[in-house]
């Protein structure tokens, strides 16, 4: 990815190289990885909410005031490693008062 990637960051990602399609996803890598040579970073990888489905305690509910396109649920469970070249769009950002 061209853009210069910082923490807390939404971005749009196909996290496993087999998925159909790209998902958002949180980067979570504090500010010295993103900007540094490494290729990877580390991110909270985010699906649509499904109206039938609660949130859990282990996830997060962001929304359109976060870059996401609607409701998605972002798993804080585990923390995807990803190559900084499988990110292709950045969609918003967490603002501090909701980090």
């Amino acid at each position: 990815m061209s853009l210069p990637l910082q923490q807390w960051d939404v971005v749009r990602v196909r996290i496993h190289p087999k998925d159909r399609d790209e998902h958002p996803a949180i980067i979570l890598s504090p500010p010295e990885v993103c900007a540094s040579q490494s290729d990877r970073v580390s991110v909270i990888y985010g699906s649509t909410k499904r109206p039938a489905v609660d949130v859990r305690p282990t996830q997060i509910l962001l929304d359109q005031a976060d870059g996401c396109d609607h409701l998605t649920v972002f798993s804080c469970v585990f923390f995807p490693v990803v190559e900084k070249s499988a990110i292709t769009k950045k969609l918003g950002s967490i603002m501090p008062a909701r980090r």
